[in-house]
């Protein structure tokens, strides 16, 4: 299977069989300056309802929109409830974190959660090879959460997302303040990364991609 970034939080991920899912789609603005959308997709996930997560009508294909468990094209996914924000979803709302498999990866997609996780959570998250991770902070964990995140769920891959760049123009940090200390980090001149199952890293390794759009 193959990850693409696209921008922000929206990742295209293609099975080896050809199924296209994009996660949580944005809608362009003045400060969010990723490209359009141009890819078509089987499958939209939305973690929650904001422009910059839940813009499907960007996504070509006329996808299935999945937003609580479901299953498509052969993929199951597990929705795991949680919140925008550390005060109980009384700031910002609600989020869904997704967890589904493809070609024997399992994937997690943390949206915007903006808190460490529960026991709870992190049991019904289960096993991760590839986290795609927030950590920008002020709409969601800062780089110090995100940190504390991956070390609950021991993923193989950490994919950051959701951060500052010279496309994203939201109060929020660059992808600096989380890589600072970290061990393990590839930067490679890529939007798009393959993952194989039985062959993903033994030990935490943290890759940023560039963004396609």
């Amino acid at each position: 299977m193959k990850i693409k970034w696209l921008g922000h939080a929206s990742f295209l991920i293609t099975s080896d069989s050809g199924v296209k899912i994009i996660t949580d789609p944005y809608l362009p603005d003045e400060r969010l300056r990723y490209g359009h959308i141009n890819e078509s997709a089987d499958i939209a996930t939305v973690s929650h309802e904001h422009s910059d997560h839940g813009s499907v009508s960007t996504v070509k294909g006329s996808p299935k929109v999945v937003k609580s468990d479901a299953e498509a094209k052969g993929v199951s996914f597990r929705g795991i409830p949680t919140f925008h924000d550390a005060a109980g979803g009384k700031d910002r709302g609600k989020n869904t974190v997704f967890c589904f498999e493809v070609d024997g990866v399992k994937v997690c997609h943390l949206g915007d959660l903006g808190h460490q996780l529960t026991a709870g959570q992190v049991s019904a998250i289960g096993a991760v090879d590839v986290l795609l991770l927030p950590v920008g902070g002020f709409y969601t964990i800062d780089a110090s959460v995100a940190s504390k995140v991956a070390e609950q769920l021991k993923p193989r891959v950490v994919i950051p997302m959701h951060f500052k760049n010279n496309k994203c123009h939201f109060p929020i940090s660059g992808v600096d303040d989380f890589l600072r200390g970290k061990k393990n980090v590839s930067q490679p001149d890529a939007s798009e990364i393959e993952f194989k199952a039985g062959k993903v890293p033994p030990a935490t390794q943290v890759i940023v991609l560039k963004p396609a759009l």
